[in-house]
């Protein structure tokens, strides 16, 4: 796929084909962020079509759960063969709809076969079904785990494959159907994970994705035959669908909401891994990371060389489009320009130190490129608004504290509560930040960016509603059954008083 190579826009995909709206509601152009000049697609969406992908969803809901497991791991397994196969084009079209560079978008490509290769042979397990002996006394229970019905999987822009994937394929397997909405900045990448899925000769309606801005995104949310929301993306707009769907209690919802992650650095490390793991924290993926580290606390001991090499660093990271040896690309588009460098007028006016000021660049591919910028806070204040929001820009925070209660105290205080990281050889204050930091997720002597499949992810506060996805992700997508099953036949010696069943 070249930067020049417009894509043809198939319309949305329900009832096993694309279909184009034939009275839009709206449309709206797919540019890349990396080059303003390069127009990928145009996108027609229709509010109609929602109700339509719905449908086709709840229609293929009971045919396919009533499928064996092992039936429907030979669906994914042949997904797995096209995602792997099509991964240099996904990659590819990551790259230039998000900004991202072209290596880490094969990363994120190739991570969807990856998935269900996880999911089969590892996370399934986790709604196996289980007797329990004499659960009650003479009769046997067993625990099963049944699909929800139709889910539908709100998507991100920053991973526009892999993040709605790790819901997809979880409930897939687990014998629910799924509508899936792509993020409005991402709608190629939407397209071509729908077209691998027309490849793959899923059922009709097993897999349905619908096109649109906001509001597409809300009518899917609310839609009354729609069992669970599954959705990645910043706290407002979760925030916003735990509000609306506030009576539509039956509904299970996933909510990841992003973070203001923060990393500790005792006096016992090594500087060089420090250095370097943090960098990949801050400003990996331009800073558009749920799991960026937006705030470091470094001990007094070794604040000062710490933040010099840092920033020396930091000067030193390539820049530029995708396709070239760069780290970090552009932002996704001109509002997160903006947000980012209103946030540094807000650092400055709040009596941070800027050590580096984050600047748009001008460069031979016209984009939303930003240099990485870093603020030294003098002192913590709870009540600070850039102490506390989510940027999701190239903007780290740097604290200094050689008292530990203090540094989680900093940790504690943003409100959200995904990933803490931690540099020190002392296992103890590890096991106090175990127990003491308010995350779901927590590092020792690696960052806070990346995480396993093979492991839950989900956060504590506003990162998240204690649905924890990647290996979890499939008990979100189940209901468990308990059932007592009693063979036996009537035995009056066990009736209970006061009853007569001489007849």
């Amino acid at each position: 796929m070249s930067a020049e190579t417009k894509i043809e826009f198939l319309g949305d995909f329900f009832q096993g084909q694309f279909q184009k709206p034939k009275n839009p509601d709206g449309q709206f152009k797919d540019i890349s962020p990396s080059d303003l000049k390069d127009q990928i697609t145009e996108v027609f969406y229709s509010l109609n079509h929602i109700d339509m992908s719905v449908e086709s969803a709840e229609k293929a809901f009971l045919p396919w759960a009533r499928l064996t497991i092992d039936e429907r791991k030979n669906y994914l397994l042949k997904l797995k063969k096209n995602f792997e196969s099509h991964k240099q084009e996904m990659g590819e079209a990551i790259a230039r709809d998000t900004g991202k560079p072209l290596w880490e978008s094969l990363q994120e490509a190739g991570n969807l076969a990856n998935k269900i290769d996880i999911t089969i042979n590892f996370s399934s397990l986790l709604i196996n079904e289980e007797v329990i002996t004499a659960a009650i006394p003479q009769v046997d229970g067993v625990i099963r785990y049944k699909p929800r019905g139709v889910m539908a999987v709100l998507g991100p822009f920053n991973f526009p494959a892999h993040l709605p994937n790790g819901h997809i394929i979880p409930a897939l397997l687990a014998g629910n159907t799924v509508v899936f909405k792509p993020s409005e900045q991402t709608p190629a990448v939407g397209q071509l994970y729908a077209q691998i899925f027309q490849k793959t000769e899923f059922p009709a309606g097993v897999f349905n994705m619908v096109q649109g801005l906001g509001e597409s995104g809300r009518r899917l949310a609310l839609h009354e035959k729609v069992d669970g929301v599954l959705f990645t993306g910043s706290y407002e707009v979760g925030l916003k669908i735990k509000q609306e769907t506030i009576n539509h209690y039956w509904k299970i919802l996933a909510l990841e909401m992003g973070g203001k992650n923060a990393t500790v650095i005792w006096d016992d490390v090594d500087m060089k891994k420090v250095v370097y793991e943090s960098l990949v924290g801050a400003f990996m993926s331009s800073g558009q990371r749920c799991a960026c580290t937006s705030r470091i606390i470094v001990h007094d001991k070794i604040a000062d060389e710490f933040t010099e090499k840092f920033y020396q660093a930091a000067k030193r990271i390539k820049i530029g489009h995708w396709s070239e040896d760069v780290f970090m690309g552009a932002l996704i588009n001109e509002s997160a320009v903006e947000k980012y460098l209103r946030f540094q007028e807000i650092a400055n006016r709040e009596n941070c130190e800027s050590l580096m000021r984050g600047k748009v660049l001008e460069l031979k591919h016209k984009g939303h490129y930003v240099t990485p910028s870093i603020h030294l806070v003098k002192d913590y204040n709870p009540k600070s608004v850039y102490q506390k929001s989510e940027i999701f820009g190239p903007n780290v925070a740097i604290y200094r504290s050689s008292d530990f209660d203090k540094a989680l105290q900093i940790v504690n205080g943003s409100g959200y509560g995904l990933v803490m990281a931690l540099f020190t050889q002392q296992k103890d204050l590890y096991q106090r930040a175990l127990l003491e930091a308010k995350v779901g997720l927590l590092n020792w002597n690696r960052t806070t960016n990346g995480a396993s499949s093979r492991l839950p992810f989900g956060g504590m506060g506003k990162s998240g509603n204690d649905r924890p996805s990647a290996h979890f992700a499939i008990q979100y997508c189940t209901v468990p059954v308990a059932s007592l099953e009693d063979p036996t036949g009537y035995d009056a010696a066990k009736a209970l008083p006061g009853m007569n069943l001489d007849f």
